[in-house]
């Protein structure tokens, strides 16, 4: 190789690394106190897109995908709220607890004692038109009401999931070869505020990531933790983080797909995310709530008929996602 050559090749390569450092920025988010990074945090850009970080509290702004952004807002459970500018955006946030953050709603109980073992089972489905498409942003809840005063235990929550044949004429069959994917998708449990999910009961982020290998339904083991059913009911939710590589490591996700529409202007169409979430028509309450930026100003609605949310779920008459629970009922 030439001096000539040698010199243009690296040339090249300091260009390259130049472009890299300019079309990109890499934050890490983590406690003002403890330098623990903030798993998951909700990166925000305040106009119904945004992104979330990895389990590490990084993630990546790019300004040549969102050039129009000038300002993030961070967000996470037990944290005070951030608003940080895009313009030298920092290598490293620090987050500040929240003093009183849901203490008043932690609920505890001695587990030694003798229990039954109770189940509601979800309901499966593999068929696409009955499913929910989500999207990052989207969270669906569900609602499990307690029927009597004995203490419950949740031990593990069921979320229904749809395997997509290669083979869309075999789809409903057995056999049918499936169409990997890797997703990962928080989950949060609330508590029930007049009919509608309130303040989060526990105060830790848990996270469960779904694979085609888990079959029709992705069982969650919460037994570690102490999420027992209040005497009005109980909220679980679904929330999607996005996609992992191998190793179950999120990577980074647009949350929209930006197409030009044929007079010029860009519109924001949602990514949707896989595995699909079956719906049923097998439960006869309303107790699935959806929660998007779109639909009633991001607040949580109720999935039924006559919402401010049409969907042709509801009009085939399929209103619930079928989640399920496995709890113990302890017998004093």
């Amino acid at each position: 190789m030439t001096i000539l050559q040698t010199a243009f090749k690296s040339t090249f390569i300091l260009l390259s690394l130049l472009c890299a450092t300019f079309s990109f920025s890499q934050t890490k988010i983590t406690d003002a106190q403890s330098q623990y990074p903030v798993s998951y945090a909700t990166v925000s850009f305040n106009n119904g897109n945004g992104l979330f970080a990895n389990d590490e509290g990084e993630f990546i702004f790019t300004k040549k995908l969102y050039p129009d952004i000038d300002t993030l807002y961070i967000s996470a459970l037990g944290y005070q709220d951030l608003k940080i500018a895009t313009m030298n955006l920092p290598t490293a946030i620090q987050m500040q607890t929240e003093t009183n953050a849901l203490d008043e709603v932690l609920i505890t109980a001695k587990t030694d004692r003798k229990f039954k073992v109770e189940d509601i089972k979800p309901y499966l489905d593999d068929d696409y038109y009955h499913c929910w498409l989500p999207t990052v942003e989207s969270e669906i809840a569900v609602y499990f009401n307690n029927p009597d005063e004995a203490q419950k235990k949740i031990t593990k929550v069921y979320f229904p999931i749809t395997l997509e044949s290669k083979d869309w004429e075999r789809r409903k069959r057995s056999n049918a070869d499936k169409k990997p994917f890797s997703t990962l998708f928080k989950v949060k449990f609330y508590t029930n505020q007049n009919g509608y999910p309130g303040q989060e009961i526990i105060y830790k982020t848990l996270v469960v990531r779904a694979t085609e290998k888990d079959g029709d339904a992705v069982i969650f083991d919460v037994s570690d933790e102490a999420i027992f059913i209040p005497q009005t009911g109980i909220f679980v939710s679904l929330q999607v983080l996005g996609y992992t590589d191998a190793n179950g490591k999120l990577l980074s996700n647009k949350k929209y797909k930006e197409i030009k529409s044929r007079g010029g202007s860009v519109v924001k169409i949602p990514t949707n995310f896989r595995p699909l979430l079956p719906f049923t028509d097998k439960i006869s309450q309303n107790r699935t709530y959806i929660k998007r930026v779109f639909v009633n100003g991001n607040k949580w609605t109720r999935f039924e008929a006559g919402s401010d949310f049409q969907s042709t779920l509801l009009q085939s008459g399929l209103n619930n996602y079928g989640m399920g629970l496995t709890y113990n009922v302890y017998k004093d």
